[in-house]
């Protein structure tokens, strides 16, 4: 029984039959070349006294002549690109005033701390009792201080565990908001 595909040009399977009957697999396909039109002003430099085409535009249909500076734009775009979206989770909001940065799952406003800073901070730094004075804790940051200094520095192990806690997020600022992300 023949293959019906045997002898089919670009048919790469197995080769049935005697040798030499199938396709030619080395033989490279033939790729045709983009036409270049003379008139189309992306594939030209600008001549003197032209604008070149911004970024953003689409080019022109073929036959059309591209924008000129000064003239509205036909393709509806706004000046500055596109509006900016309104981001959910956080980032600073105008349009809630109680809760700039958002709002938690249970609705409380976030502060304007973050977690990350306050973390490392009481990590790194926990012996002078930074974290604590980044999120406004003051008497908290002077105690973290003298039991640290006092005990030539076991009790900073109270320092490190406070700022594991603030990077999970279960400390919250002096005004009682949680962290931020």
């Amino acid at each position: 029984m023949t293959d019906p595909y045997q002898n089919q040009p670009g048919f790469g399977g197995p080769q049935y039959g005697p040798p030499g009957t199938g396709p030619d697999l080395n033989k490279q396909p033939e790729v045709p070349r983009q036409p270049q039109y003379p008139s189309d002003p992306y594939n030209q430099q600008p001549q003197y006294g032209q604008q070149p085409p911004q970024y953003g535009q689409q080019p022109p249909q073929y036959g059309q002549q591209p924008p000129q500076y000064g003239q509205p734009d036909p393709y509806g775009q706004q000046p500055g690109g596109y509006p900016s979206a309104p981001y959910p989770g956080g980032g600073y909001n105008p349009n809630d005033p109680e809760a700039p940065y958002g709002r938690d799952p249970f609705g409380v406003p976030f502060s304007d701390k973050q977690k990350l800073t306050a973390g490392l901070l009481q990590i790194f730094l926990g012996g002078f009792g930074i974290g604590r004075f980044y999120t406004g804790h003051t008497g908290i940051a002077i105690a973290q201080i003298a039991v640290t200094w006092l005990t030539c520095g076991i009790g900073g192990i109270w320092p490190l565990i406070d700022g594991i806690m603030m990077l999970t997020g279960k400390v919250p600022d002096s005004l009682g908001r949680p962290l931020r992300d």
